[in-house]
């Protein structure tokens, strides 16, 4: 496994982490989610990822029991605020108030003493940013969190935020978590351009396009059962014939190169400098373990080219 820097902090992080939307405390089984997170860890990823609102906190629940086997300083956490946990007016959102109550709420579900990246999961335009960036800076502060982030923030927000906190000097963000594959690149104009002038590194998540890049759907008539897109019926919009096709030939290139279409994928993503690390979801540990061998992978420039073509 090989490590990144997180933007231009000293947290190093494994190329490859693991995430538990949808994953832990949702259709996968408790066992096979346990031991996905497991050989994660035996394999070298030392980043792992969830949120609140995953499962309603079961995610971090569980990712928190299976992690405790584990020395605490050998591994990254990261959970995240913002989406809907109760039914009150002050229940989402990036308020003081909602920050620092599920900041202690995720603390408790995860059985840690702190979380190494805490993320505003969304933007929240109902909120002032130096309320949302003082109650972070306080968290740092307290020792609760190591490191703050966000997820599908804009660049110019990003920039804005990055105002407020120097105006104030509150803790800077370090990690944006946004959707990126090679069908969603919508972050290649301005927010990987913003990540390498201001430091802000980026985890992508989605980066096998919700399974469609791992090459197992031949076509919109034969998807399997067991799959998300056959379990979760706003996966499968995701899928066409077009994209289907694409990663069919795409899947040429990566026989040639003696790699799975998934690993072609995420060492396709991994050949932005700006991406500290592609953040997958893994439902059986053997996915975890055919995912690790993108880690290191460099893709050379004519086959980068091929991709291009194909991808259109």
């Amino acid at each position: 496994m090989n490590y990144r820097r997180l933007g231009k902090s000293g947290l190093k992080v494994s190329e490859i982490s693991l995430g538990s939307w949808l994953t832990y405390g949702g259709y996968v089984e408790r066992d096979n989610a346990v031991k996905a997170m497991q050989k994660a860890y035996e394999l070298g990823v030392n980043f792992f990822d969830t949120a609140n609102v995953y499962e309603r906190g079961e995610a971090e629940k569980l990712m928190g029991e299976t992690l405790r086997e584990f020395p605490r300083e050998s591994y990254v956490l990261a959970t995240k605020v913002f989406g809907q946990m109760g039914d009150g007016p002050n229940d989402r959102g990036l308020s003081r108030k909602h920050i620092m109550e599920q900041a202690h709420a995720s603390l408790k579900r995860l059985g840690a003493d702190y979380v190494d990246l805490y993320y505003c999961h969304r933007p929240d335009p109902g909120v002032p940013l130096e309320e949302t960036l003082r109650a972070l800076d306080d968290l740092v502060r307290q020792g609760k969190v190591l490191y703050v982030g966000v997820s599908e923030w804009s660049a110019s927000l990003m920039a804005e935020a990055h105002a407020v906190a120097d105006r104030y000097l509150l803790d800077r963000l370090i990690a944006n978590q946004p959707i990126y594959n090679m069908f969603n690149r919508y972050i290649e104009k301005e927010v990987i351009p913003f990540g390498e002038r201001s430091g802000v590194g980026q985890v992508v998540f989605s980066p096998l396009a919700q399974g469609l890049l791992t090459g197992k759907y031949s076509s919109l008539a034969d998807i399997p059962a067991d799959s998300r897109a056959g379990k979760l019926e706003g996966m499968r919009k995701g899928v066409t014939e077009e994209k289907i096709n694409k990663v069919i030939e795409l899947n040429r290139v990566a026989i040639e190169l003696d790699m799975t279409v998934g690993q072609l994928a995420l060492a396709w993503i991994l050949r932005q400098a700006n991406v500290a690390s592609a953040l997958i979801g893994a439902s059986r540990p053997e996915q975890v373990e055919e995912n690790v061998k993108a880690s290191g992978v460099k893709l050379e420039e004519d086959v980068l080219a091929r991709i291009e073509t194909i991808l259109g």
